[in-house]
């Protein structure tokens, strides 16, 4: 049957950053599909409520602390999953986010950027938010032959948007480094694609996108202005791409891809 393709019975998905908003969502759908969920992230308190949501949903899963930023903690924390869940066959690479000092307001001057706080957007969303996990759950992907990688990169990664330049930096060389993976593996059967959400509030953001009276800003107002379907995103709306991205079954011969999901925005031109 057609929904036997979606279907992830039997898998083991590792999904870092699973203590956010989205990679949650993200853990939420895999499970709800039948994957063996690994919470990954270093904040054990929501990694834990995480888990237990997935739990009462009738899903399986487990936490798993590590840091996205030392291989040598990202070896650890897949060689335990595996213990408990058996290898891993579907890794999220969820981690990123961005810093205030690595952004250009208005009249700002791009000459005096940090290089530190540059480094460390770079770090952050490149290194541990695809690099190193890729190189550490991927290798013994390689070794099984068989493996689906979903690294998070961003809208911004496709088009240099105003002031966020680090973060639009590092998302784009999150795809390009996507592209490079799915040639070098697509012979190993792993595959590798990215999925770029648009603007989806969250902890990070939402003071950027909404007033303390719960009103657009007007960085907020202009984003909305530019989405043919005038609304932010709901973490719930990349189940779909997740999942799909993450059966080898139904997107067996996907690999190399960035798929988008923001509400007609990257579509639209002033």
């Amino acid at each position: 049957m057609l929904s036997d393709l979606f279907q992830l019975d039997g898998e083991t998905a590792v999904v870092i950053g699973a203590t956010g908003a989205l990679g949650g969502a993200m853990a939420n759908a895999l499970a709800a599909y039948g994957a063996r969920v690994a919470v990954v992230g270093r904040s054990e308190e929501r990694g834990r409520q995480r888990v237990q949501a997935i739990e009462a949903g009738g899903g399986t899963a487990i936490f798993q602390s590590a840091d996205a930023l030392d291989a040598n903690s990202l070896r650890t924390a897949r060689d335990a999953i595996a213990a408990q869940l058996g290898p891993a066959s579907i890794l999220v690479n969820a981690a990123g986010g961005n810093r205030p000092d690595a952004t250009l307001p208005p009249g700002s001057d791009f000459c005096k950027l940090p290089v530190e706080a540059w480094q460390n957007v770079f770090d952050l969303n490149l290194v541990g938010g695809a690099l190193l996990p890729c190189q550490i759950f991927g290798e013994t992907m390689v070794v099984a032959g068989r493996g689906s990688i979903i690294n998070i990169a961003s809208m911004a990664g496709m088009t240099p948007l105003s002031r966020v330049v680090a973060y639009s930096a590092a998302k784009a060389a999150v795809i390009n480094l996507t592209q490079f993976l799915a040639r070098e593996w697509a012979s190993r059967g792993v595959r590798v694609n990215a999925l770029s959400p648009g603007f989806f509030p969250a902890e990070q953001n939402r003071g950027l996108l909404f007033k303390e009276d719960g009103g657009y800003t007007e960085r907020g107002g202009q984003i909305i202005g530019h989405t043919p379907m005038a609304r932010f995103g709901e973490s719930h709306e990349l189940a779909g791409a997740t999942v799909w991205l993450a059966s080898h079954r139904a997107a067996s011969f996907v690999t190399g891809q960035n798929i988008v999901v923001d509400g007609g925005f990257s579509a639209t031109t002033i």
